[in-house]
């Protein structure tokens, strides 16, 4: 049955995933694997809170590696060079003149688990994201937001800048 829920990343965004998965997998289990045979060490494990805090940091790392796992089996990767570059999508870089705030804001257009509104990376399912996705330069947008509709102008679109 074709019920399964995928998640749409930028190839940064997915990059970073594979990253942290292979820290948390190479790096970070052999250091807290380290830590409790050297809390084991210290004798009597009932009273002895070094390896209390390694157990619950390897149990918090086994979680996290599981849910990176999940979320890469999800995952699907946009081909940035096949998205035209002044339509709004999935890896954009938007420049919008908000009318209501008198201001230009940036925004970059990234999968929901990569969103950042505080870094200007706003999901495509949010209400901003999912108002701009196929509009182009010129063309004005009404976002229907939680404390209302307001309209933003599209100034620009560009491909993501990668890092």
């Amino acid at each position: 049955m074709e019920n399964e829920k995928k998640t749409l990343y930028t190839e940064e965004g997915y990059k970073n995933l594979v990253d942290e998965l292979a820290y948390l997998k190479d790096v970070r289990i052999p250091e807290i694997k380290v830590q409790i045979a050297e809390a084991r060490a210290f004798g009597d494990l009932s009273e002895n809170s070094e390896y209390d805090e390694a157990k619950n940091e390897q149990a918090k790392t086994v979680t996290r590696i599981a849910e990176l796992e999940q979320l890469l089996n999800e995952a699907v990767v946009i081909n940035e060079n096949e998205i035209k570059a002044d339509v709004v999508n999935l890896g954009s870089v938007v420049k919008v003149y908000d009318s209501d705030m008198e201001e230009e804001v940036e925004y970059s257009i990234v999968g929901s688990n990569e969103a950042n509104p505080l870094e200007g990376r706003i999901s495509d399912q949010s209400p901003i994201g999912s108002a701009m996705i196929g509009a182009r330069v010129g063309e004005e947008v009404t976002i229907h937001a939680p404390f209302g509709e307001y309209k933003i102008k599209i100034l620009e679109v560009s491909r993501a800048k990668n890092a």
